[in-house]
């Protein structure tokens, strides 16, 4: 009855502010990760009468730059999989009407980062290394960040560009909170170090995990790569053949936490039927969705865990956080930087 109940509000939203949207489409702006079942997306069709029509952009970082250079004009109604790492940016350049979803009320504490609600938490994961075991079949993994800097590990990291990837910002962010800004050895000593240790850097997430990372469903070289802590038990669901343990595992340290957003884009002639999409994006149904296709964790308290999902995944105790003034305050510099020491 709870789904139900939700759905008859989905359809009230979509049809109450307006704007003749008793029909028609709804455009997401998305990266190019975004994934949802198809029965999924048809519940809201039936609900609002509403196509979703998916618009992919890239990596994050790619996304949000589109976004910026459409701002007040936008090709999509919502954007999804904006996260904390790039939020300081999308809201300096007013890309949001402000809306709190009524289930908002339902989310996990300390995911709403935005007082203001011109974004909406949807997901959340964390940022780590994952390693390829078979590389290191008989000799040991890196443990630590501070490990990968060592001569035992030269050529087999490879990480994501952090000026337009999100899983590579968040790596950056990780590096920062670790080593400092200051004292005998700062974050940019470190990636001084990764650099002669001769770490590539590769554009976005996919051109990394499958494109240079030996480990699981990639095709490259490279044993070390920056991914998720739920990137294993993707590699377990989705293997060829029956495994009964993943391929890949995570360095548990140094993990950085990362929450994906969505919003409604300011300009959008389709505003009700927006606030439906997001509304219906924090349902029971999406929600629940999410973790066998995206491999990331819902922000609804109530949305149940797959088992699968929970059998191969390793949860970070403490992953690692930089206070989002901090990020809106540094984050170019801090790329600019990075980029001096890393870049040729």
């Amino acid at each position: 009855m709870k789904r139900w109940l939700a759905l008859a509000i989905l359809v009230a939203l979509a049809t109450a502010c307006g704007d003749g949207e008793s029909g028609g489409t709804v455009r997401l702006l998305t990266h190019d990760s975004f994934l949802v079942s198809d029965e999924v997306l048809a519940r809201f069709t039936t609900a609002t009468g509403l196509e979703v029509e998916v618009l992919r952009a890239g990596d994050a970082g790619s996304m949000v730059n589109q976004a910026v250079l459409a701002a007040g004009n936008p090709v999509a109604d919502v954007l999804f999989g904006l996260d904390n790492t790039f939020l300081s940016r999308a809201l300096e350049a007013d890309l949001f009407l402000a809306y709190q979803s009524p289930a908002l009320a339902g989310v996990l504490p300390g995911l709403a980062l935005d007082p203001e609600h011109r974004v909406t938490p949807i997901d959340f994961g964390d940022v780590c290394l994952n390693y390829d075991k078979e590389a290191f079949d008989g000799t040991p993994a890196p443990q630590t960040l501070a490990d990968l800097a060592g001569p035992a590990y030269r050529g087999m990291l490879v990480v994501e560009d952090p000026a337009i990837s999100s899983p590579g910002l968040a790596f950056l962010l990780a590096t920062i909170a670790t080593f400092g800004e200051t004292g005998e050895y700062t974050w940019l000593d470190y990636w001084a170090d990764l650099r002669a240790n001769d770490v590539q850097v590769a554009a976005g997430w996919e051109e990394a995990y499958y494109g240079a990372f030996s480990g699981g469903s990639g095709e490259g070289e490279r044993p070390i790569v920056v991914s998720y802590a739920s990137s294993p038990p993707a590699e377990v669901i989705y293997a060829a053949e029956p495994l009964t343990e993943a391929p890949t595992a995570v360095v548990i340290e140094g993990c950085f936490r990362q929450i994906e957003f969505a919003g409604i884009l300011r300009g959008t002639p389709r505003e009700a039927g927006a606030r439906a999409l997001v509304d219906f994006m924090l349902s029971e149904e999406f929600q629940e969705d999410i973790p066998l296709n995206m491999f990331m964790f819902p922000a609804l308290a109530t949305a149940t865990l797959p088992s699968e999902f929970l059998a191969y995944t390793r949860v970070p105790v403490s992953p690692l956080t930089i206070d989002a003034a901090a990020i809106e305050a540094n984050r170019l510099r801090w790329i600019e930087e990075w980029a001096s020491v890393v870049l040729p």
